[in-house]
C-alpha cells in the first residue's frame, strides 16, 4: 500500500485549551516540513502548512517538522502604523543627535546657563526695539488720523474735500505696518518663554546624561 504524504491544512485550538491538553500540540510534520501558528481575533490558535488569505496579516510563528518554533513573521502593518513607526524612529534619532550635541558642546550646566542668558539678553534687546517702533507707528497713525478727519469720508462738513491720495496711502500703509510689528512684538514675548523652556529641558537632559555616564 502506497503511503500518501500528510496533507496538513489547518486546525484551530482555543488558547485556554492549549494550556491543559497535550492533544492541543501542533502536528508533527507537514507536506513541506514547515507549519505556521497564529492567533485570530477571537483568541483561537491555528496551525497549518499554509496561512489562509484572511489571516495573512496576522503575526505568526514558523514551526519545523517537529513542531518547534524556528522563526517568526510579524503582522502586516497598516499605512498608519508604518508612518507612526517612522515618526518614532525619527524622534529617537533626533534625540540621539541632540544628546551628542549636548555632551560635545558643553562642559557643565554653567555653560548652558551662560548661553541661555546671552540669548535672553538678545531677545530682550530685540523686544525693546520692537516696542519702541510700535509706539512710533502708533504716534504716526494718530497724527494721520487727526489729518484724515478733516476730509471726506470722515468729516461731516458738507464742504469737506476728498482725502488726498498720499494721506490715504499713508494711513493704509501705517495701519498694515502697525499690525505686522505688533504681531512681531507679541511673538518676541512668546519666543522668550519658549527659549527658557528649551534651555531648561537641555539642562535637565544634560544632567541625566552625565548621571548615566558617571554611574
Amino acid at each position: 500500500m502506497t503511503k500518501r504524504p500528510l496533507q496538513l491544512l489547518w486546525i484551530a485550538v482555543p488558547v485556554m485549551a492549549m494550556c491543559g491538553a497535550a492533544q492541543a500540540a501542533p502536528p508533527a510534520s507537514s507536506k513541506q516540513g514547515v507549519a505556521y501558528r497564529w492567533v485570530d481575533d477571537q483568541g483561537v490558535v491555528h496551525y497549518g502548512d499554509h496561512v489562509p488569505p484572511e489571516y495573512t496579516g496576522k503575526e505568526r510563528a514558523i514551526l519545523n517538522s517537529r513542531g518547534v518554533e524556528v522563526g517568526h513573521q510579524d503582522a502586516q502593518k497598516s499605512a498608519e502604523q508604518i508612518a507612526a513607526d517612522e515618526r518614532t524612529r525619527a524622534a529617537v534619532l533626533k534625540q540621539k543627535e541632540h544628546d551628542s550635541f549636548l555632551m560635545t558642546t558643553y562642559t557643565s550646566v554653567k555653560d548652558i546657563e551662560a548661553l541661555r542668558d546671552m540669548r535672553l539678553t538678545q531677545l530682550k534687546a530685540q523686544g525693546a526695539a520692537a516696542e519702541q517702533y510700535v509706539e512710533s507707528l502708533r504716534s504716526r497713525l494718530a497724527t494721520l488720523q487727526a489729518r484724515a478727519i478733516l476730509f471726506k469720508p470722515y468729516s461731516s462738513r458738507p464742504d469737506a474735500r476728498r482725502m488726498p491720495d498720499d494721506l490715504a496711502e499713508n494711513l493704509v500703509r501705517t495701519v498694515k505696518e502697525l499690525r505686522v510689528q505688533s504681531s512681531a512684538y507679541a511673538a518676541n514675548g512668546a519666543a522668550e518663554s519658549q527659549l527658557r523652556s528649551q534651555f531648561q529641558a537641555d539642562i535637565e537632559r544634560y544632567r541625566e546624561l552625565n548621571t548615566v555616564h558617571t554611574n
